[in-house]
């Protein structure tokens, strides 16, 4: 069965970004998917505008700091708890305005590879500053070379401070970093030895920051004699591990299994996840030159890969906030969202980042995703009670109550002009079966029959915005 231009090109706007955009999903079905492609290319690749919450030391660098007792005395007066809570603040704003950006941007491969490598260097400190700059190294790096991405991620500050290896030092080798730099950034697990880690560990001593959040190489700190990583030796630093680890191919394929996982099947297909690490090996791990391998693919757009992913969290908002424009009544409201249904951005669960795939769902999170719909576009009284956990909850117990009440009154003001100007000229028996066509990536396991009894038939609008609804409810939705 061949696979339809408009589908084609559904598939590709919600791998390679968040989901059609209300203006732009009529055009689908008049466009080369190669052409679509090099939009996406070419709209990404302008530098990001930083997204800054906190501005310099003072914002950012001591708010999450855990180690307050060994400032000096005028900075232990400072109420820690007033600083933790600050930090805290600012990175519920930090997480609304990427949220923002992968919504509204036109950026948006750049914003979609950018969370894929949030979760791949999965990063966890309450440091708003820290995190900030954190996201704008990938965010810059997102598309460019992943050994470049690499090296700066693993010399920001975020990782340093949550790898621990401000406390790597001669004599006292700390072996966080180098562990996960192997074991999740790099190769993957068996392809190394703890002695590889022991040895890698006492080249990283030294690496850390200074009190402005830049990293600084202490070289009294350094371990400068000889070891032996991966079969080689010599006098090696922290970037020269690096280099290893790039000059691996089995680097290659890892990153290569990843991201076809994440953009194209959960099913590997090891032939053709071996062809891409050639070739992403070969072309010195181009990012860009990769996703193109896998986007101008004849492969990608196969009926197998359309309609199988289970949308992660933020891709389910997104995507729902990318159809329906809307102004939010309560932008926090968001991140109560993002938790309970286990995706808060810059809050991943460890240090391997988010599972995905059937992680996402289980019984309560999938009642909640089949009735957000409702949730943001009608009066529906809903009680929201997440999980209890002080680690991630960033003041959600408060966002509870405000969000009941945000959602007492819907918490959305939504723009339906575009969505039925997509439609306008589409005779009213044919309505259910277009807005089918353009919402679902998945077939439909419901009759139409069913459907259209729980349809308002009053006005045409009204039959439209329940369709819409209705549709965004289903479970086929919740696959892409």
């Amino acid at each position: 069965m061949s696979v339809s231009p408009r589908l084609k090109n559904q598939h590709l706007l919600w791998r390679a970004a968040f989901g059609p955009m209300a203006e732009n999903i009529a055009d689908l079905e008049g466009i080369n998917s190669k052409k679509l492609w090099e939009l996406l290319l070419k709209t990404s690749a302008k530098k990001p505008d930083k997204i800054e919450v906190a501005q310099n030391l003072a914002d950012g660098l001591y708010k999450g700091v855990q180690d307050i007792a060994k400032m000096e005395a005028a900075e232990r007066r400072i109420n820690q708890k007033i600083i933790q809570d600050q930090s805290r603040e600012d990175l519920k704003n930090l997480n609304i305005r990427w949220l923002d950006e992968m919504i509204n941007s036109e950026a948006q491969l750049r914003e979609k590879m950018s969370l894929f490598w949030h979760g791949h260097f999965a990063c966890r400190v309450v440091n708003s500053y820290f995190q900030q700059e954190l996201l704008q190294v990938i965010r810059e790096n997102a598309l460019g070379n992943f050994g470049d991405l690499l090296r700066a991620v693993s010399k920001s500050p975020a990782m340093i401070s949550f790898l621990n290896n401000q406390q790597n030092r001669k004599r006292k080798p700390n072996e966080n970093f180098a562990r996960e730099v192997m074991e999740l950034f790099t190769m993957g697990r068996g392809h190394y030895t703890e002695q590889d880690i022991k040895e890698a560990a006492r080249a990283f001593t030294g690496w850390g920051f200074n009190v402005s959040g830049e990293f600084e190489f202490r070289i009294n700190q350094h371990d400068a004699d000889t070891k032996t990583v991966l079969g080689k030796t010599g006098n090696f630093d922290g970037d020269a591990i690096l280099d290893l680890l790039l000059a691996q191919k089995q680097t290659a394929k890892y990153i290569c299994s990843k991201i076809y996982r994440f953009f194209v099947n959960e099913q590997i297909d090891e032939v053709k996840v071996n062809w891409l690490a050639d070739r992403f090996f070969v072309n010195n791990y181009d990012i860009k030159k990769l996703l193109e391998d896998i986007f101008s693919a004849n492969w990608f757009y196969e009926e197998k890969n359309i309609g199988t992913q289970i949308k992660s969290p933020i891709q389910l908002l997104v995507g729902i906030r990318r159809l329906l424009p809307m102004e939010m009544d309560n932008d926090q409201s968001q991140l109560l969202l993002q938790k309970i249904l286990g995706q808060i951005l810059f809050f991943p669960p460890n240090v391997a980042g988010w599972p995905g795939g059937r992680n996402w769902i289980d019984s309560s999170s999938l009642m909640l995703r089949l009735r957000l719909p409702q949730l943001i576009t009608a009066n529906e009284i809903v009680e929201l009670r997440p999980k209890a956990d002080d680690d991630t909850q960033m003041g959600m117990m408060e966002m509870a109550k405000k969000i009941k009440s945000a959602v007492k009154g819907g918490t959305a003001t939504i723009d339906w002009t575009l969505l039925n100007k997509t439609v306008a000229t589409v005779p009213r028996e044919q309505l259910l079966n277009k807005l089918k066509e353009m919402i679902l990536q998945a077939k439909m396991s419901v009759p139409n029959s069913i459907i259209e009894k729980y349809l308002n038939k009053e006005s045409r609008e009204n039959y439209i915005k329940s369709t819409v609804v209705n549709l965004l409810s289903t479970p086929e939705y919740q696959l892409c």
